[in-house]
């Protein structure tokens, strides 16, 4: 018997470290199947893009199911090869439960965006490339042990997220584009500025001088892209350019590199300049929960409420890494994951499912729609809004009381402050709902057969048929349509835009929706399922370790 069982061990520590392993699997089929795409039919464009990304889901789903907690306790290096021998750079990626939550969120954001974006038509192959190539990236940055790889993974999801809202965007897409460029090169200069030669400089303990300056430069670097105020408004614009798709990454990925950059690399490297400005990151995310949060409550266009939410959100985030203390930074963490559900979520329903029905994502023009009776996804967008407000069951609620309770502890009066910013998030939701669904307001656009002349090519397109002698477009006062606001439709999703209503919700979008609403439930119904996982790798921190 004592041989048998001296016999096993050896095959349960094989399998301990395969199943870590294979979570590198990510990037490279994720990079293979993007590589691909620049090759296959375009018939089959969709299904690769489909298969890679539910590949990489199921592969982080084994490893946060199978792998022991104990193994995701510490950074425990994954792979390891020489990559620039002469300046020390190291191919190295290493996984605990910070970095295997983030990529569990990437993977379920990745798959539900192919699905959200079945039916695109325009230059398909290629924006299918774009997207695996910033779901590939982000893979690569919440995996990179080594400083420069990190980096490297970091600039590389910039480029396809350009191409992405520059090609395939609507509403000022080539501004929001740009803008969402500048800021995020601004941010990752700053992080190459701070971190001087991080890969030999992380070898020792900085002096408290050199801490005091480099931690909020390397700091406000990555947190550009997570939306710390006032160097946020990329983040609104940038949605409201971007495609469905686009908005869904970077709400659900993309700003999550920043925050977990920030603590991953900043806050562990000089743990002594965060102690220093801890507080004045709280005061930052406070009045960047607020801020946004008012921001939102005065928005008519559905996406920029949806982008200054986000914002207001990502600001909790900010105030748990703040806090400093195993609680806080554990629920941080956990706020990512459900922010990256839910703001997909949001996105979806909004940008997707709703504005391609009607055509507008004006909340005037919502309201008198009686949108609650004649489209059946608002089931969809009763629950997507209960997540975002945090209502008890969902994630949401979950993270931001584990963040509020961590940050009692060491910034009781932001605990009070922040619960004025959680009265306006429900404010600005129920707002929203309230004139897209149950608004009893009198339509601003007279319709026909359920039509709304608010897309501007769609207008151009119906009275070119109407003049060549086809069905026109619906008719309408001129004076009120020309008081809405033109929201150009995203070239990506033109060519599904009918002129007639369509009431149904598709397949796709249905297990699209269910597996962001799964999640979010799982998570809020069990928290302990991530928690167990990402709280003892925050206590291995060095932040913390240093008295944090």
């Amino acid at each position: 018997m004592q041989k048998r069982l001296s016999g096993e061990a050896p095959e349960r520590t094989r399998e301990a470290c395969a199943l870590p392993e294979m979570i590198a699997w990510t990037i490279y089929v994720t990079f293979t199947g993007a590589v691909m795409l620049l090759f296959m039919p375009r018939a089959f464009s969709r299904w690769l893009a489909l298969l890679t990304t539910v590949a990489g889901f199921v592969i982080s789903l084994i490893a946060l199911c199978r792998t022991p907690i104990a193994d995701l306790a510490h950074f425990s290096t994954i792979v390891r090869a020489p990559w620039v021998p002469a300046l020390g750079m190291n191919y190295h990626l290493a996984v605990d439960g910070i970095s295997l939550t983030m990529v569990l969120v990437t993977g379920i954001v990745a798959v539900s965006t192919v699905l959200f974006s079945w039916d695109v038509e325009h230059r398909q192959n290629e924006f299918f490339f774009w997207l695996l190539l910033v779901v590939a990236g982000s893979y690569g940055v919440f995996l990179s042990a080594d400083l420069f790889l990190l980096f490297v993974f970091y600039e590389i999801v910039i480029v396809p997220k350009y191409f992405l809202i520059a090609i395939f965007g609507s509403t000022n897409k080539e501004y929001g584009a740009m803008k969402l460029t500048l800021y995020s090169f601004f941010g990752g200069a700053l992080v190459f500025i701070g971190s001087l030669d991080l890969n030999q400089l992380a070898q020792f303990q900085f002096s408290p001088q050199l801490q005091l300056w480099a931690f909020p430069v390397l700091f406000l670097g990555f947190a550009v892209l997570a939306g710390i105020w006032p160097l946020h408004t990329w983040a609104p614009t940038g949605h409201a350019a971007a495609p469905t798709a686009g908005s869904m990454l970077l709400a659900g990925i993309v700003m999550k590199l920043g925050s977990y950059g920030g603590l991953r690399v900043a806050m562990n490297l000089f743990p002594q300049g965060f102690q220093i400005w801890s507080k004045w990151i709280a005061v930052l995310a406070v009045i960047g929960i607020l801020y946004a949060a008012a921001v939102a409550l005065r928005q008519s266009d559905l996406k920029f409420v949806i982008g200054y939410s986000s914002v207001s959100h990502m600001g909790f985030v900010l105030v748990g890494l703040a806090t400093a203390n195993a609680l806080g930074v554990s629920g941080a963490v956990l706020q990512m994951f459900s922010h990256g559900v839910i703001a997909a979520l949001l996105f979806a329903v909004g940008g997707r499912m709703l504005y391609r029905r009607t055509h507008t994502r004006d909340l005037d023009a919502l309201s008198g729609m009686n949108l609650s009776r004649a489209l059946p996804f608002a089931a969809f967008t009763f629950i997507a809004s209960a997540a975002s407000m945090g209502i008890p069951g969902f994630s949401g609620f979950a993270a931001e009381i584990t963040i509020l309770i961590g940050a009692w502890k060491t910034f009781p009066i932001a605990v009070w402050i922040t619960g004025a910013g959680m009265v306006l998030v429900a404010a600005f939701t129920l707002r929203a709902l309230k004139r897209s669904f149950f608004s009893e307001a009198p339509p601003s656009v007279r319709t026909q057969e359920g039509r709304v002349p608010v897309d501007a090519d769609w207008n151009k397109q119906a009275n070119l048929a109407a003049t060549k002698g086809g069905s026109a477009a619906p008719s309408g006062d001129a004076a009120q349509l020309s008081s809405l606001p033109i929201l150009l439709t995203s070239s990506a999703e033109r060519s599904i835009h009918s002129p007639d209503y369509v009431d149904t919700i598709t397949l796709a979008e249905k297990v699209g929706a269910c597996l962001l609403m799964f999640a979010t439930l799982v998570v809020g119904l069990y928290p302990r399922l991530l928690l167990d996982r990402i709280q003892p790798a925050v206590e291995a921190l060095r932040i913390l370790k240093a008295g944090g």
